[in-house]
């Protein structure tokens, strides 16, 4: 995130990443002190899945970039993603060995030891071409546009991929970065393997259960940075396919955030808080979140309802979208103290 703005649903909202694997907590009207788990997924190692054996790229491939451009890939020699999610499908594509550098939102155990080639969330083009890439992976939300500009204007290729909001936007992702790579087929089969596993992680729903209503919060208390999500926040996907309602955007708020007042909260009246890990940290925990303005008026805070996903994965849409469903899935429909 750039600034303490509301940040967009897929760039922004993947600030100061923690590791990738999910945490799940929340506490009972019942409990005392510090949050206890609620539901916890099986501990999974940090790490992306990549096809077997790996495909080879048949180039050049020709692509439309979303900016409106056209892109001609020669080599896949030396890839440069600039987001974690998009480094996250060419390493699950069987292409990880090509990569030669990540942003600081790779943080799966594959692409850890990579250049990071940002400064905050800053793209340095400097940086990136000093790698020599042959290709270069952007998100449509990537910047400053004058290092984008810089490193087109060296004559690298550079291919813009639209953004994620929603879980259409999986499939989509993962065909744009396979056409580029030269590796069709690859990418129709990482298809089929996440829809799979998707399908997998929605059925998990429990038949007839009632679907709690969801607030999505962004906090960053270190900042005084306090959202709430709304229709365009990417979360509403997740939480209707998890067997839940967006209590923000159902509230009437339209944007992606708006700031978390009490009345805000009042309209929402989430069942359920969900929350990124760190954002859950940088306020102290469940007892720091309920202490904020409005949270204890709402039957989420009265209840001590909170779920918290680690940031890396939330909103990137990615090959490993059925992870964050099973979290959501099992937290907002196990009883409390359920393992």
């Amino acid at each position: 995130m750039r600034t303490a703005a509301a940040p967009t649903p897929f760039r922004s909202l993947a600030v100061a990443l923690a590791a990738l694997a999910l945490a799940v907590t929340g506490c009972g009207a019942g409990d005392s002190g510090s949050a206890a788990p609620a539901a916890r997924p099986a501990a999974a190692a940090d790490r992306v899945e990549p096809l077997s054996p790996a495909p080879v790229p048949a180039l050049p491939a020709t692509v439309a970039s979303a900016d409106g451009t056209r892109v001609t890939v020669r080599s896949a020699e030396r890839i440069v993603p600039l987001s974690g999610s998009l480094n996250e499908v060419v390493h699950t594509l069987g292409l990880g060995p090509k990569v030669v550098a990540r942003d600081i939102t790779a943080t799966f155990e594959q692409a850890a030891e990579l250049p990071v080639v940002t400064r905050a969330h800053e793209v340095s083009a400097e940086s990136v071409l000093s790698l020599r890439p042959t290709l270069v992976i952007a998100e449509a939300t990537s910047g400053p546009a004058e290092a984008i500009a810089q490193i087109r204007d060296a004559g690298v290729p550079l291919l813009v991929v639209a953004p994620a909001a929603a879980l259409p936007d999986v499939p989509r992702r993962i065909t744009a970065v396979a056409a580029a790579l030269g590796v069709p087929e690859a990418g129709r089969q990482l298809v089929r393997r996440t829809e799979d596993r998707i399908a997998a992680a929605r059925a998990g729903v429990p038949a007839g259960a009632p679907k709690p209503r969801v607030a999505f919060l962004y906090l960053r208390g270190s900042a005084s940075v306090y959202l709430i999500g709304g229709r365009g926040s990417g979360a509403t996907s997740l939480l209707e396919a998890a067997g839940a309602r967006d209590a923000g955007a159902e509230s009437g708020l339209t944007k992606d955030f708006t700031p978390m007042t009490s009345e805000a909260l009042a309209a929402a009246a989430p069942d359920v808080i969900l929350v990124m890990a760190k954002g859950l940290d940088s306020v102290g925990g469940v007892d720091g979140l309920v202490a904020l303005p409005g949270v204890a008026q709402t039957p989420a805070g009265a209840n001590r309802r909170v779920v918290a996903v680690d940031d890396g994965v939330l909103l990137g849409y990615g090959p490993r979208t059925d992870r964050v469903l099973t979290a959501l899935v099992r937290g907002l429909h196990q009883p409390a103290g359920a393992s």
